[in-house]
């Protein structure tokens, strides 16, 4: 598919992105990624957005001085820094004119038709009014992504059930390299993937920041869930919104895997 003809886009956005390395919100850089995902808007193209953050938030609000190891405390800082987060996304893209949607989900609503067709049905309703639909892992009801993701593998099933274009995972990293670019200089990024097998798993690997949970194999997993059900996948690096719109002009950005035809 040509990514400048591409209409409903998901954009997963990481603890890291959205995050200082003392837990509290990048408020430059997540002013900076309301404004280009309103540009996005204007461009008629309709914007779904997974966000980690909240432990991140909850964890500062909460007075944390480091991530929680106990699930039970992660829960916790989830459920308070949740609602400090949607307060800014709601401020913020109120500023250019649009309103925001928080739906709560659990990575297992693909097991569930009723569930699915339900999210489904309300993520289209949404869009119809202009509304963009903001996820985050029902963390105190599910512990998954908080021990496992950051939200990875929900972004991939909120694209299958939203039957999006493309899915765009902002991280920490420019995209799947052939080898640990932090310790290899010679590490070359891979622009794209054609079907993700035994051996681009096995360039995955490490863990993710210290705020986040996710590495790049929650990401290759991922992209395995979206791209088997038609999706691509981008992996690019977040620390600067402005990909976004590279993306949308047909640049070269971070690792592209080819979704399923």
């Amino acid at each position: 598919m040509n990514i400048r003809e591409t209409k409903r886009i998901v954009i997963k956005v990481g603890t890291s992105t959205l995050t200082h390395s003392t837990g509290r919100l990048n408020l430059r850089r997540i002013e900076h990624l309301t404004r280009v995902l309103s540009g996005l808007k204007n461009m008629d193209k309709e914007i779904i957005l997974v966000s980690s953050g909240a432990v991140g938030v909850g964890m500062a609000k909460l007075d944390m001085a480091a991530r929680p190891k106990e699930t039970r405390e992660k829960q916790a800082a989830a459920a308070v820094g949740q609602c400090e987060l949607m307060g800014i996304y709601g401020r913020l893209f109120a500023e250019y004119g649009y309103k925001v949607a928080q739906i709560l989900m659990t990575k297992d609503v693909l097991d569930h038709a009723e569930r699915e067709r339900n999210v489904s049905g309300t993520i289209d309703t949404l869009l119809s009014y202009g509304a963009i639909p903001i996820f985050n892992e029902n963390d105190p009801v599910s512990s998954y992504e908080l021990e496992f993701g950051d939200n990875d593998t929900l972004s991939a099933v909120v694209s299958v059930v939203s039957r999006a274009d493309v899915l765009i995972i902002l991280s920490d990293i420019d995209g799947l390299y052939d080898a640990d670019p932090r310790t290899n200089d010679e590490a070359r990024l891979i622009r794209t993937v054609r079907e993700i097998t035994p051996e681009i798993e096995e360039m995955a690997g490490g863990a993710g920041s210290g705020l986040g949970t996710g590495g790049m194999a929650t990401k290759i997993s991922a992209a395995r869930i979206a791209t088997e059900a038609g999706v691509d996948v981008i992996i690019t690096n977040g620390d600067h919104p402005d990909v976004l719109y590279d993306i949308f002009e047909g640049k070269l950005a971070g690792t592209r895997f080819l979704g399923k035809e």
